[in-house]
């Protein structure tokens, strides 16, 4: 039997793991969930910053988003802002339904993801790979460019007043 140059073996494991990856990224294009205009609202200090961006679902069936991660934070969570007599506050919740060929906004005053414990090099301008864990086991990520406090939307970094969250608690 023949041996396979380093070389060679190399360039195989290569070109695999480019068709693995493909693969991936075509599966979760043919499922027909996809997030657009992801960005994160990034604040100083290592605050807990707020993730952003409409989740899009073609599907013919409802989608149920269950959980969310980032390599770029140590803990990342799915909440709510709800008003309770006057008082704005943040809720845990443990899932979000996108309806059938329908789309859901993570956006300030209401849903959104709560990124917690930023690592390293989490800075205005950055892009942070956020994953959406699905009911079904799938998962969807896309990158979430960093924007300074003060934005108020994926294309702005002008001033806002965080969506009339005043005397925000958690």
């Amino acid at each position: 039997m023949q041996s396979i140059s380093p070389l060679r073996r190399a360039a195989l494991h290569g070109f695999a793991a480019a068709l693995l990856g493909f693969g991936l990224v075509a599966s979760a294009f043919a499922a027909g969930v996809r997030i657009e205009d992801a960005w994160i609202r990034w604040l100083p200090a290592g605050l807990p910053a707020g993730g952003y961006g409409k989740v899009v679902n073609d599907t013919g069936k409802e989608v149920r988003i269950v959980g969310a991660s980032s390599p770029d934070y140590g803990e990342v969570m799915l909440h709510r802002s709800v008003n309770q007599n006057g008082v704005m506050k943040m809720i845990h919740v443990d899932a979000i339904p996108v309806a059938a060929h329908g789309s859901m906004a993570f956006a300030p005053g209401g849903y959104h993801i709560m990124l917690m414990q930023p690592k390293a090099g989490v800075e205005p301008g950055a892009k942070v790979p956020v994953t959406l864990k699905l009911a079904d086991g799938e998962s969807l990520t896309a990158e979430f460019e960093v924007r300074k406090p003060t934005a108020s939307g994926p294309a702005t970094d002008k001033g806002g007043d965080m969506g009339g969250m005043k005397g925000m608690q958690h």
